[in-house]
């Protein structure tokens, strides 16, 4: 599934034409996906025109970048931050988790309308609403905040390990929360992502255990 929405995204998109931003990508990610050590996954990564300061892996290991956050991360330390948190997210397996997550939801919505089944069809539609809202706020949204930060931590061993230094990681959050000054964002219990100040104190106290596995190259 993976594989097959990445090369619907590719087809659609545009690739940068841009040889040395193209280049940074494939070695930055290149290192990121040897220092995980899983020969199992088939690593790509390429970048692609849009200004949207974003990026994202795919199950299996298929990896995009969006130029948008080139400015942003403007160094190979912070952008091996941002890909190291996109491969965590790969091989700690959060899009096999997410789908049965989903899929849980939607069999419990199910039941509890199969059960309410002989009240007024109004009450049954609010009260189903109500559910998804209830396991939204109090489920799926704090459960794909938790795999957020696993993928933060995990993704500060794999920069770590791939030689660039994880104190990089703190500096690329301070530029993520300085490029989205203004934006009007949800209150954090609402949102899918943990706030950037939150990700900047778990990652400074993450620093000294990722630290044991640098080594500058």
């Amino acid at each position: 599934m993976g594989l097959s929405e990445y090369r619907q995204i590719l087809k659609k998109s545009k690739l940068s034409t841009d040889p040395v931003a193209t280049e940074q990508v494939k070695r930055v990610g290149g290192r990121i996906g040897e220092a995980t050590g899983r020969t199992d996954y088939q690593w790509e990564f390429n970048l692609i025109e849009d200004k949207q300061a974003n990026a994202f892996c795919l199950p299996g290991g298929k990896v995009a970048v969006y130029t948008g956050l080139l400015p942003i991360t403007a160094s190979d330390a912070r952008l091996a931050a941002v890909l190291g948190h996109e491969v965590a997210h790969a091989i700690a397996r959060h899009g096999g988790e997410r789908v049965t997550q989903a899929l849980g939801v939607q069999l419990g919505l199910a039941a509890a309308q199969v059960a309410l089944a002989r009240n007024d069809p109004a009450v049954v539609r609010q009260a189903t609403a109500l559910l998804g809202a209830g396991a939204a706020v109090g489920l799926i949204l704090p459960w794909s905040r938790t795999q957020e930060s696993e993928a933060d931590h995990l993704g500060l061993i794999l920069m770590a390990k791939a030689g660039y230094d994880p104190h990089a990681a703190v500096d690329l959050w301070r530029r993520m929360a300085e490029a989205a000054k203004g934006r009007e964002r949800p209150p954090e219990f609402l949102s899918t992502h943990p706030s950037e100040a939150t990700r900047i104190r778990q990652i400074e106290g993450w620093i000294p255990e990722a630290m044991q596995y640098y080594r500058p190259r």
